[in-house]
């Protein structure tokens, strides 16, 4: 037997064994993905007129390998119910909602002809509401104009507030630059992992307690995920979250700066999400240069958004921790996410 024939077997013996460690299969490798560095992560590198940030990692490709996540078909439901009553981030003003036009009220106000002219002898009429409520409640992903910094008020790529702000919304970065998000969705489950209904009040979750999750989870992340960690917080949402008490108690725990970091700079996440209203750990830890850090590093030096109130409690009910993820925002201009949103997971 020759030395070339011999080799062979061997060198794929070891790539074989290689792929059976990683635990993922090639064809769930990521395709493609551009502007993402190792332990630099992405940040302001998609052109001096750039809206989208991290979201641009999005491609035909990347597409294509989620959808094909989607195999047995299963929808999961990641939106909370919002209403007048639910429980919001203190630095949000609360919502209303208001019947603009009611069926008694068309017909008995006759100020739409159409409606009570001879032509309806149906009595047909209709309900519209007035929203009286702020772009950041229920499920949201966080614009990438939604926080600034500096003396300036400057956001992400060097938009500011002198330039770009005003009093009928921001006119860069706003909650229309959020394109369409077709992605591989790994839910990290940190309070499944550490056999707990929800994580303690201001519980900081570590890099430690994402390699935790992934080893116990056996799955891998990859560079353009979209990366979800249940606390458990909604569990305690109920009908519509006016448990306001219950909810607050739980909702300060969450990511820290590092892990926000490793997650970027390690794994190349292109959006955070979290089951709570603000992702990351409160109070701030010790030394930070900001109440909220991670929001601040996310949204304005690395250009990756912010997903808060994602409900993983079926997901996690059905130990699914890898999907394609789908969500799509309102296109109102000005607004600085996209707010009562209902994002999917599809396995």
């Amino acid at each position: 037997m020759s030395a070339r024939r011999v080799r062979f077997p061997v060198a794929v013996a070891l790539v074989v064994a290689l792929v059976w460690l990683s635990g993922v299969s090639a064809q769930n490798e990521p395709a493609g993905i551009k502007g993402w560095q190792k332990g630099k992560g992405w940040g302001w590198i998609w052109g001096k007129d750039d809206e989208v940030g991290a979201l641009n990692a999005m491609n035909a490709d990347s597409v294509r390998a989620a959808l094909s996540l989607a195999k047995a078909g299963r929808v999961y439901d990641l939106g909370v119910t919002y209403s007048r009553n639910s429980f919001k981030w203190p630095g949000h003003s609360p919502g209303e909602i208001i019947t603009f036009r009611s069926p008694e009220g068309v017909k008995r106000q006759g100020d739409h002809d159409f409606a009570v002219s001879a032509t309806n002898s149906s009595g047909t009429a209709w309900h519209s509401c007035a929203l009286f409520m702020n772009d950041n409640v229920a499920t949201q992903i966080d614009g990438l104009g939604h926080v600034t910094i500096g003396k300036d008020n400057h956001w992400y790529n060097g938009y500011s507030e002198n330039d770009w702000g005003g009093n009928w919304g921001v006119r860069k970065c706003d909650a229309t630059t959020i394109p369409p998000i077709v992605a591989r969705g790994v839910m990290l489950d940190i309070a499944g992992v550490k056999k707990v209904e929800q994580l303690p009040s201001g519980y900081p979750i570590t890099p430690a307690d994402v390699d935790a999750a992934l080893a116990a989870q056996k799955v891998r992340l990859q560079p353009g995920d979209v990366v979800i960690l249940r606390t458990g917080t909604l569990r305690h949402w109920g009908k519509d979250g006016s448990d306001h008490p219950t909810i607050k108690t739980y909702d300060s725990a969450g990511i820290t700066l590092e892990t926000a970091k490793y997650l970027v700079e390690e794994f190349g996440a292109m959006l955070i999400a979290s089951d709570t209203s603000g992702l990351e750990v409160a109070p701030a830890l010790p030394g930070q240069d900001s109440f909220i850090p991670v929001h601040k590093y996310l949204l304005v030096e690395q250009g990756v958004h912010i997903g808060e109130f994602h409900n993983c409690e079926e997901l996690a009910r059905d130990k699914v921790y890898e999907f394609c993820y789908m969500a799509t925002v309102n296109k109102i201009a000005g607004a600085t996410a996209g707010f009562t949103l209902r994002p999917i997971a599809i396995k």
